[in-house]
């Protein structure tokens, strides 16, 4: 793994699902993406096309989301054997992070799992993912995270939104000392970004920046889904390159001492 500091300006890591994400996020100037698929499922790994994609974008940094499957975060042998051969696989295309985690059915960290897949991560960065928020017992699972040797903690607060969860990463960032850089996610919008980093000390952001965009077909079966029941096939989301830039101008100029 890397060892990454605490950087002195705000940085802005966008939440990128699809192809044309990764140029709206660079178009937008955002300074690191994550990787995924499947947004509506909380995210998954994504294929091996969309991850050299995003490597020779000219993105300054990305990290890739290794997750199996939508669902909970407590995983069999043959899941963990997949997300060390998808991290394999990341790694080989040239990525600069990968994002992990797991659980105990008890709901605390899967120490053994997650070290596992630290050391297939080999040299990379390893942020470890929003299963923190459903963890048991968050300062145990922050001290467990950073005996493990992760570069940051991407986490809400453990509430629905990083605004809601304000108060808990302001505790947590005390709590971490800097030894471990805390992201803050969930709901981050141009109207609460800089007030999410002042309020709470930190200095990472993590945003979909998301924005809907309706099909270019003309013909359309409204009778027939491909997935969720009821859910509009002709209507996608996608980052907005000018929700990221708006967010980027909110907190430029704010930085944590």
């Amino acid at each position: 793994m890397t060892t990454e500091f605490q950087h002195p300006k705000p940085i802005l890591e966008v939440c990128c699902g699809n192809i044309q994400s990764i140029y709206a996020a660079k178009t937008g100037g955002a300074h690191r993406i994550e990787l995924c698929s499947a947004l509506s499922e909380g995210g998954v790994t994504p294929s091996a096309g969309l991850i050299r994609e995003a490597v020779s974008s000219g993105i300054p940094a990305v990290h890739i989301l290794i997750r199996p499957r939508g669902g909970d975060f407590l995983y069999s042998e043959d899941e963990i054997r997949l997300m060390e051969t998808d991290i394999r696989c990341a790694v080989s295309s040239g990525v600069d992070g990968v994002v992990i985690g797991a659980l105990t059915s008890d709901g605390d960290i899967d120490m053994t799992t997650c070290r596992r897949l630290i050391e297939t991560a080999g040299d990379c960065s390893v942020t470890f993912h929003r299963a923190f928020d459903l963890c048991r017992n968050p300062q145990k699972a922050l001290e467990d995270i950073i005996s493990l040797g992760c570069d940051r903690i991407l986490t809400s607060g453990l509430a629905r939104s990083a605004m809601e969860g304000a108060e808990t990463l302001r505790w947590l960032n005390r709590q971490a000392a800097g030894r471990i850089i805390l992201l803050a996610g969930g709901g981050v919008s141009p109207d609460n970004a800089r007030e999410i980093l002042s309020s709470t000390g930190l200095n990472e952001l993590h945003a979909s920046a998301k924005t809907s965009v309706a099909s270019a077909m003309t013909f359309r079966r409204q009778s027939v889904c491909m997935g969720t029941p009821n859910k509009d096939e002709y209507i996608r989301t996608m980052t907005d390159a000018a929700t990221v830039a708006a967010i980027i101008s909110a907190i430029s100029g704010l930085a944590q001492q």
